[in-house]
């Protein structure tokens, strides 16, 4: 006899039927948009030996837009803007590896940003990479190719090759960069420390993003107690990847050796307070207004706890603009043209 009632495990197999359409969701959406970037490709492959063999002009270009957008008008992405964004993008991919294997699992949106901001093949694909591990939004690539965060990456002065074993030593290395872009807190080049600070934990999801993948935020002046004296720790964190603590202190002055001590002092407290027996040995970072790279290396030589100092920017310093050596639409057309480009800017790509 059949029961109405609901069985125990309806939930859990309701949340595994969930999972599974989602799965599946994600999946049908990667391989559409695989097989689009592929055709893009294609198509500007195509563009690229005509005009080679053909000598084809803008012209050319014109009518097959045309002719694209009214044989497959439900389709967008045939403008002659975007057309020519598919010419430059094979031109900058010309290995079809490449492009099944990285670029062809971002959207058409991501490949536009990372073609017309980064003008190094290897940095491109390096966004690409990082942008298909951690899922960056469009906004988000453009965010971290405008600050040049990979690019800064593992260029803090540190001794964790001496302090760390290998490969924990490389991890951490990797983890810290070098500046630290601080512009969004919209303090002066003067800000004191207890200011900088202040601002950080209250701007801190923008402080985790700067910091990169794996931050997690502990805490402010967190106290410690070692011998009846009370100690209080600038920023606490914990990564995830390192499975470590790291201690972050601020100098809004320049660096200085017996920087160093002090916070090789915190270091060992929280490994003896709060680190776990399962933790990696924690970490420290020297945040400094400035410092001087030589000065730095023979400080942190004869620590004996693994440190890192970098660099805080408070005020952008970077352009605001990177240039690429790839050609503009205006300059593709020109080619084309056989002319030289036009002013009018008016007309863009389907992104």
């Amino acid at each position: 006899m059949r029961s109405d009632l609901i069985p125990s495990d309806y939930p859990a197999w309701l949340t595994d039927i969930k999972a599974r359409i989602q799965q599946a969701q994600q999946r049908a959406t990667l391989s559409v948009n695989r097989e689009l970037i592929a055709l893009y490709w294609q198509l500007g492959k195509d563009i690229l030996t005509r005009q080679a063999e053909q000598g084809w002009g803008a012209k050319v270009i014109e009518r097959l837009s045309r002719d694209l957008r009214a044989a497959f008008p439900e389709m967008k992405g045939f403008s002659r803007a975007n057309l020519l964004y598919m010419r430059a993008f094979a031109e900058a991919w010309p290995d079809p590896a490449i492009v099944q294997q990285a670029v062809g699992q971002l959207p058409w949106g991501h490949n536009i940003v990372l073609l017309t901001r980064l003008k190094d093949p290897e940095w491109r694909l390096a966004y690409a990479r990082q942008a298909i591990e951690h899922g960056w939004s469009r906004n988000v690539l453009n965010i971290h190719i405008e600050t040049q965060r990979l690019e800064r990456e593992g260029k803090a002065v540190t001794n964790f090759e001496l302090r760390l074993p290998r490969p924990q030593s490389d991890l951490a290395r990797e983890s810290l960069k070098d500046p630290y872009r601080l512009d969004f807190l919209g303090l002066g080049k003067e800000a004191e420390e207890r200011a900088i600070e202040s601002a950080l934990v209250q701007h801190i999801t923008h402080f985790l993003i700067e910091l990169g993948a794996g931050f997690a935020f502990v805490g402010r002046q967190v106290p410690l107690e070692v011998g009846g004296d009370d100690f209080f720790i600038d920023l606490l964190f914990y990564h995830l990847k390192l499975r470590c603590y790291v201690v972050v202190e601020l100098k809004a002055g320049p660096f200085k050796p017996e920087h160093t001590g002090k916070l090789g002092f915190y270091l060992s407290a929280v490994d003896a307070q709060i680190k776990h027996p399962d933790d990696q040995p924690t970490i420290g970072l020297l945040l400094c207004k400035s410092k001087n790279t030589v000065i730095a290396e023979y400080a942190l030589r004869d620590s004996n706890k693994p440190i890192g100092v970098a660099e805080y920017q408070l005020v952008q310093s970077l352009p605001e603009r990177l240039q690429t050596n790839l050609p503009s639409i205006d300059e593709i057309e020109a080619e084309l043209a056989g002319d030289k480009p036009p002013d009018d800017h008016s007309e863009g790509g389907v992104l």
